[in-house]
């Protein structure tokens, strides 16, 4: 009996160890659980506190990763004492200016026309505005709008008494959205140029961090990941340049053989509005009412075809074809691209769409690798 004492006394003493290696690993679980509950919190928290700045996040982001290669050549041109504080200030207020400064100069330009169109309008109200003599040659409807013009137009200070019928309070509402889109428009480029001269000083290290984290959850196929988006947002960046430039020299073409006046600033306006889609409609809209008030009817009408002819050709031809050399995505994508995104991430959705396509295309070509081999799982799913 006492020899079978011991091997009785073992025999609990194994499973005890056994189940205490179990409830050891039963907790290390739940504290991983625990650990990633708590993490993704901390992160839904972050991102709720943060959304009402994502596009000044992600238009800072584009932008420092587009120039960084510039800026990496103008800061090796400073002094080594001088490039760790004064190249992420001097180059960031170069950005600013190079973007912004088009910008501001095609709404200033096109704010100080809307004025003399106000001006010259109130003045012909003063006297009546006289019916265009085009008007009574449209098919069909001519006679009813002259007769209409003569009733509400034709009579002295007609327009003005028309304005008076317009509600305070819709005026006061549309004054006070249209201030909250400027104020809140303000901060976003704020915002941009601040977290814009933080990338531009921690962006090795951040770019660092970054790589490490995507290859140790994704594997050394990161960086091919990482390749192919730099080299779509790029390829997107340069395309909106491009046609900014495209549409003001076509424009500036089109409009001088319209026989615009002014075509080469009106031209600069329409391409430096082109930047941001459908705003270069707006610049020819401007022009062919000016022209139409001032009796121009023929030049309005050509540089009315004529320029929104050379902004859907930038929209829809120049744009994806410049992006297709940075995304290798077949032209009706990155078009789909370009305004899916423009529509969902407004400004900054033109570059994120077409690179988040190029992503999803690199998956899908992964994926089918990985079927032609008789893999059960694509490379991105199996680190």
């Amino acid at each position: 009996m006492d020899t079978h004492e011991p091997m009785l006394d073992r025999a609990p003493r194994r499973e005890s160890a056994g189940s205490g290696e179990d409830g050891r690993q039963r907790l290390t679980k739940a504290r991983f659980r625990a650990g990633a509950v708590f993490a993704a919190l901390i992160i839904a928290l972050s991102v709720w506190v943060l959304h009402s700045f994502v596009e000044a996040l992600l238009a800072a982001c584009i932008t420092a990763i587009t120039s960084w290669p510039l800026y990496r050549k103008f800061s090796a041109c400073l002094p080594q004492q001088m490039a760790r504080s004064a190249a992420p200030l001097l180059f960031t207020a170069g950005i600013t200016v190079f973007v912004l400064a088009p910008l501001m100069f095609a709404l200033g330009a096109l704010i100080a026309e809307a004025r003399a169109l106000v001006l010259t309008i109130a003045a012909a109200d003063r006297e009546g505005i006289a019916v265009p003599l085009w008007l009574q040659d449209v098919p069909a409807a001519g006679p009813w709008l002259v007769a209409n013009w003569d009733s509400s137009l034709a009579r002295p200070g007609a327009l003005s008494t028309w304005l008076q019928r317009i509600d305070p309070a819709a005026l006061l509402t549309g004054a006070n959205s249209l201030g909250h889109f400027l104020a809140r428009h303000l901060m976003i480029i704020l915002f941009t140029i601040l977290v814009l001269f933080l990338l531009y000083r921690e962006g090795e290290s951040l770019a660092q961090a970054a790589r490490r984290v995507l290859r140790d959850r994704i594997g050394e196929r990161a960086e091919g990941y990482v390749d192919v988006a730099t080299r779509a947002l790029r390829a997107s960046v340069s395309s909106m340049l491009v046609v900014g430039l495209f549409d003001g020299f076509a424009c500036f073409f089109a409009f001088a053989l319209a026989g615009v006046p002014h075509a080469a600033l009106w031209a600069a306006i329409t391409g430096a509005l082109a930047l941001v889609p459908f705003l270069g409609y707006a610049a020819v809209a401007a022009l062919t009412v000016q022209l139409v008030v001032a009796g121009a009817t023929t030049p309005a009408l050509f540089s009315l075809v004529l320029g929104g002819l050379v902004l859907v050709c930038g929209d829809k031809i120049v744009r994806p074809m410049i992006a297709h050399s940075g995304t290798h995505l077949p032209f009706v994508w990155v078009l789909m691209g370009c305004l899916g995104g423009f529509e969902v991430l407004g400004l900054v959705g033109l570059v994120i769409g077409p690179v988040l396509l190029a992503l999803t295309r690199e998956l899908w070509k992964e994926h089918v690798r990985a079927l032609a081999l008789g893999e059960a799982y694509p490379p991105w799913m199996d680190k």
